[in-house]
């Protein structure tokens, strides 16, 4: 296994509709990205790309959504699987495509299977094991990573697959800049003193500013995965409005980006 190295990850390639990791782009049974706001049909607070079932929008059009995303990236949607994410730390071992609820993790060693997350700010991590196939996908907001759930999917991967951390690798995805997310004091005291610092954007000294994305790397190296097989966005969902969708910076009303992983039957080449 010969990963790149870019854990600071700016060097992803950029279609229209989403972005592919660096590292995972010479696996050429591999299909991993993570949409952008741009090339659908959505308007309005959803425009365009919005692939959010959990949303306002149209159901119609984040159907039409969903397919353009899949029609570029050449996947069959009929073939996602996804879950209504609670914010928690349960792990579905996927079997089949399908819509799931209660899970924030997912993984599987089925060929032809995409799963997916979706975020509007939550992190989204990718992984990958070349040597057994096996994919995982999970969705980490606050409440997932104060809950540990890099560590225990790593886990469910091993468990379930025989993944080796150490032969693994993992992107962290575009979520919410430390700079721009700001939290009470109840949430920051979840997580070590050097992740989190006071708030000067606001004259409650309750407030804090949490690096979400620090907190999931160093989970992915407490499990295991070297600091070389690991990249991590550049990107802010807050900040680069122009590519994201940001549930703190739309008060609430937007859309929904989705980041998936999936193993194909037969290889096709490069992404292009």
């Amino acid at each position: 296994m010969n990963p790149k190295t870019s854990v600071s990850a700016a060097q992803t390639a950029l279609s229209e509709k989403y972005i592919v990791p660096e590292c995972f782009r010479h696996y050429d049974e591999l299909i991993a990205l993570q949409s952008t706001r741009n090339g659908g049909v959505s308007e309005g607070a959803y425009c365009s790309l919005n692939v959010g079932r959990n949303t306002l929008d149209g159901e119609e059009k984040v159907r039409e959504n969903t397919r353009r995303l899949c029609t570029a990236a050449g996947i069959d949607p009929e073939r996602m699987v996804f879950s209504d994410q609670v914010h928690g730390t349960e792990i579905l071992c996927a079997e089949k495509p399908g819509h799931y609820r209660g899970y924030d993790a997912l993984i599987t060693d089925k060929k032809e299977l995409y799963l997916c997350i979706f975020t509007a700010d939550c992190y989204p991590l990718l992984i990958y094991d070349p040597r057994h196939k096996v994919t995982g996908a999970i969705h980490a907001g606050w409440r997932g990573s104060a809950g540990n759930i890099v560590i225990k999917t790593i886990e469910a991967m091993r468990m379930n697959f025989n993944s080796l951390p150490a032969e693994c690798v993992a992107y962290i995805g575009t979520g919410i800049s430390p700079g721009a997310y700001e939290v009470s004091r109840e949430v920051a005291m979840e997580f070590p003193p050097d992740s989190r610092q006071r708030s000067t954007r606001s004259q409650d000294e309750e407030k804090y500013l949490l690096d979400l994305g620090m907190i999931n790397y160093r989970q992915l190296l407490t499990s295991g995965i070297p600091p070389s097989n690991i990249e991590r966005s550049a990107l802010c969902s807050a900040g680069d409005s122009n590519l994201f969708f940001s549930y703190r910076r739309d008060q609430g009303i937007t859309g929904r980006m989705v980041s998936l992983i999936g193993v194909r039957f037969s290889e096709h080449g490069q992404h292009e």
